[in-house]
């Protein structure tokens, strides 16, 4: 079991879904955790239930002082920070074409800016706790072109060589930077698309999962992969991806 005693991490997009399950996991194998959401109010709630170990903070991932003051917060609160999650993000599933600007706008801004603006911000405090680790959470869709995910995909894909350029350029300092690529998880995210998924293919939701990668994945076994990655056990890891979809990308069927 990977153990996080003693770590000290800022999750974004923190009040439910994968950073939710992520902020759990970290608390359960010891770390302090601050849980960081637009959603002020949801993220206050998940910290409380969470225990004492968790804390919460206001955070719009698009806005740099949103960002300074929750890595502010997170130092103030627990003497530093070591550990940076980038997870908030938000889909399109439509045809590529059929996406406005100002939708694709939105979607970079916080898949994207969003992921820059928050290592970024960190990364004093990263530097200083002389083992920071960033893990960020792309997507199997930044791996390939996805039909009716392609804005999503592109962003996602923006994340891996935004990934990939930090851990080359800050290896010097001891910072790792990783990603986490999931396939189909079963997350209030996946909820929403599927009506449109089926309206569209004309093929039910579970049948498509079932073939290509038998089930859902689970919110927990994201979290592991990023709590490993997080961890001390992935001290020479840096600059990686690692997919978590159940085979789907193994085979051409």
């Amino acid at each position: 079991m990977i153990e996080l005693q003693g770590r000290k991490a800022l999750i974004s997009g923190a009040a439910q879904g994968l950073g939710l399950a992520i902020a759990r996991l970290f608390v359960e194998r010891g770390a302090k955790v601050m849980l960081a959401d637009i959603d002020e109010a949801g993220a206050a709630k998940a910290a409380a239930d969470l225990g004492p170990m968790a804390r919460s903070v206001r955070c719009d991932v698009t806005k740099a002082p949103d960002w300074a003051a929750a890595v502010e917060a997170t130092t103030t609160a627990f003497g530093g920070l070591d550990t940076l999650v980038n997870n908030a993000g938000i889909e399109i599933v439509k045809p590529l074409f059929d996406q406005t600007e100002e939708e694709i706008g939105r979607l970079m801004n916080i898949n994207v800016m969003g992921v820059f603006l928050g290592m970024r911000a960190a990364l004093g405090a990263l530097v200083a706790s002389g083992k920071g680790s960033v893990v960020n959470i792309s997507s199997l869709a930044g791996t390939n072109g996805v039909p009716l995910f392609g804005s999503y995909a592109a962003s996602k894909a923006a994340v891996l060589q935004l990934t990939r350029t930090a851990a080359a350029e800050l290896k010097p300092t001891g910072i790792r930077v990783n990603a986490v690529c999931p396939g189909f998880i079963g997350t209030a995210m996946v909820d929403r698309l599927i009506p449109t998924v089926e309206a569209i293919v004309g093929v039910p939701f579970s049948a498509l999962v079932a073939v290509k990668q038998l089930r859902l994945g689970t919110p927990q076994e994201v979290a592991e992969m990023t709590a490993f990655l997080a961890s001390d056990a992935a001290s020479w890891t840096t600059g990686s991806h690692y997919i978590l979809d159940g085979g789907l990308s193994a085979g051409l069927l």
